[in-house]
């Protein structure tokens, strides 16, 4: 009879990732996470496979808890320019956790070097793209912004002054400089 598990999988994968967060894919070691997950080696194991196996789970995890956040932030009544404001305001919300984007870190530290680490990341970055995609084309329906605003374009562009944003956010506490930054930038939706 196999023995029933004696931790929420939830939580200690949520330990897990804030570990990996913490200190990088390459200097957390697996008794870093033993100690921090409160669970055997073995168990770390049986139950999320190998450290990069358990890595990948925890950058899934990361991911799905910063798009679960973004789309609580973003109302259906708000203007194009409120949701994208709250979009980066959930990026710099967490500006106190010094440890920066886990997605950021580990594309930094991994993507070069590790085809599965990219692929993760590229697709969530995708997502993001999407995402805010979506958003200006409910914008250009809405005649919020011109119909004649290549919006694919926009789309990339403001991505990557979301990513700028979640790098910069590491270096400073300063809410106010993050935020001329973010109004400057969606100063390009028209």
């Amino acid at each position: 009879m196999a023995r029933q598990k004696e931790f929420d999988t939830h939580i200690v994968l949520e330990k897990a990732m804030n570990v990996f967060w913490e200190n990088g894919y390459e200097h957390t070691s697996m008794q870093n996470l033993v100690d921090a997950m409160g669970i055997h080696r073995r168990s770390i194991y049986d139950t999320f496979g190998d450290k990069h196996h358990l890595f990948i789970l925890s950058l899934k995890l990361y991911e799905e808890l910063i798009i679960q956040k973004i789309q609580m932030s973003i109302l259906e009544s708000m203007s194009v320019h409120e949701k994208l404001k709250a979009m980066f305001s959930v990026i710099i919300s967490d500006k106190e956790n010094r440890s920066g984007c886990l997605i950021v870190n580990t594309a930094a530290e991994l993507s070069n070097i590790d085809t599965v680490v990219e692929k993760e990341i590229q697709d969530f970055f995708n997502r993001e793209e999407e995402l805010i995609f979506n958003i200006l084309l409910m914008a250009q329906k809405q005649n919020e912004i011109a119909i004649s605003t290549d919006i694919e374009a926009l789309s990339y562009f403001l991505h990557n002054a979301l990513i700028g944003i979640r790098v910069l956010s590491k270096t400073t506490n300063d809410s106010e400089k993050l935020n001329m930054i973010i109004d400057q930038t969606l100063k390009n939706i028209n």
